[in-house]
């Protein structure tokens, strides 16, 4: 039998479809493209905004129309907050909400009339053993990069925000679950891991352990040469966390942190833990302590939400001005979407979409200023380049550690391997 599998949203889901598949496999399905014909498809939806929600609501009945006799499985953030109407949707078999991740391969297999096999038994059983955190991790074709899921909710409950909702409640696997997890990967001959959770630095929080001591376990996994955080929140990246990165650990000097609004009032209406003032300091620290003359820049990515409610244009140029002090290498800007049953959807001062646009348009053209600066200051610096498989007509391409995005003729040879260069 024949399964086509379709992820939507964030690294999260990623790693969970590559589990997902990594099942189905075991129980010998046969993996197709999306779509082929196929006798189930599976869809793991996102809900982080109102046109998320839509399209992942689209794709299953655009699955249905092309592929009518298929089984249709459909899992993620939207099938947890939307299920009542996805399971209207014709063509649905089964929707599984964020506490039914680990009974996704046993009962679409049952759904076919297919046992769970013993690989695919053992699998649950180790499952349900570990935590009521789906355990997951994808492991790249390419050898180079993969997603290990470390972390899962949230219970920050910021105002515009639907994930402590679709997610659930902050919750953690052991370390001892993510080294092995991280041992599979380097099994397959991965060299670079990205620890992915919803609110990744509150680790420990259901097994009381620490996030430090996390990072600790997986620095001495062999055969994985480099490790990213995908995303940590300003107030759990501490002085002692950046101290022992900056000892000379894998992990790499690169910090992807939400700042969502440069204005201190917006800041505080939407319920974040912490002002700019401190974000500034974070960024300020974080610098003295890991960079030094003729040593790589740190890459700062920060998320940031426009057209928040009572987001005023003179507020607006708050988050302008600051983004510009604190000169992070990237921007991941994107408007804010009302979400019926949260706080701001019924916050006064809801901000046109034209103006959101705008809005956005006016920081992806400051992100191309700073981006190219922070390539400029990285000139002539020592770095190290992980190749990827991937050719663009004869050229490959690699990331150095502070994550700038490098090019080389096509070498197969180099293909997840890493090497010395001088950024130019």
């Amino acid at each position: 039998m024949k399964i086509a599998l379709l992820t939507l949203g964030c690294k999260l889901n990623f790693a969970e479809t590559a589990t997902y598949e990594r099942g189905f496999l075991a129980a010998g399905l046969e993996v197709v493209p999306w779509g082929q014909a196929a006798d189930v498809c599976l869809i793991n939806t996102c809900s982080v905004t109102a046109t998320a929600d839509s399209k992942s609501r689209n794709l299953v009945r655009k699955m249905h129309r092309l592929h009518p006799e298929a089984r249709i499985v459909v899992t993620g953030c939207s099938a947890e907050l939307r299920r009542a109407e996805i399971e209207r949707i014709e063509g649905v078999s089964r929707v599984f909400g964020a506490k039914e991740k680990g009974l996704v391969v046993a009962e679409t297999l049952a759904l076919l009339g297919l046992p769970a096999n013993e690989p695919v038994a053992e699998a649950l059983t180790a499952q349900q053993s570990v935590s009521t955190v789906f355990s997951a991790f994808s492991a790249a074709e390419s050898r180079t990069r993969a997603f290990l899921k470390v972390q899962d909710g949230c219970n920050n409950f910021c105002k515009y925000c639907t994930v402590p909702y679709a997610r659930g409640e902050s919750r953690n696997l052991p370390i001892a679950e993510c080294v092995r997890n991280a041992e599979k990967i380097a099994a397959e001959g991965v060299r670079e891991i990205v620890l992915t959770g919803v609110n990744t630095g509150d680790f420990g929080r259901t097994t009381g352990e620490s996030f430090l001591d996390l990072l600790k376990a997986l620095n001495e996994v062999g055969g994985i040469e480099r490790y990213r955080i995908s995303s940590i929140e300003p107030n759990l990246l501490t002085e002692e966390i950046v101290d022992w990165i900056a000892s000379g650990a894998k992990f790499q000097p690169h910090f992807h942190i939400p700042l969502q609004t440069g204005s201190d009032e917006l800041l505080e209406r939407m319920g974040r833990h912490y002002d700019t003032a401190f974000f500034a300091e974070r960024i300020e620290m974080i610098r003295r302590k890991m960079e030094h003359p003729g040593a790589p820049k740190v890459f700062f990515g920060i998320d940031v939400m426009v057209g928040l409610p009572g987001e005023t244009q003179a507020l607006f140029k708050e988050t302008f001005q600051f983004i510009e002090r604190i000169h992070p290498a990237f921007i991941h800007v994107f408007p804010y979407s009302r979400r019926p049953g949260t706080p701001a959807a019924d916050m006064p001062g809801q901000v046109d979409e034209t103006t959101k646009k705008h809005r956005v348009a006016v920081l992806e053209e400051l992100c191309r200023h700073l981006h190219a600066d922070f390539r400029t200051q990285n000139h002539g610096v020592h770095e190290r380049v992980l190749w990827e498989s991937t050719v663009h007509d004869g050229m490959m391409e690699g990331y150095t550690g502070n994550y700038i995005r490098l090019s080389r003729p096509y070498d197969p040879a180099l293909v997840g391997t890493l090497t010395d260069i001088v950024i130019d």
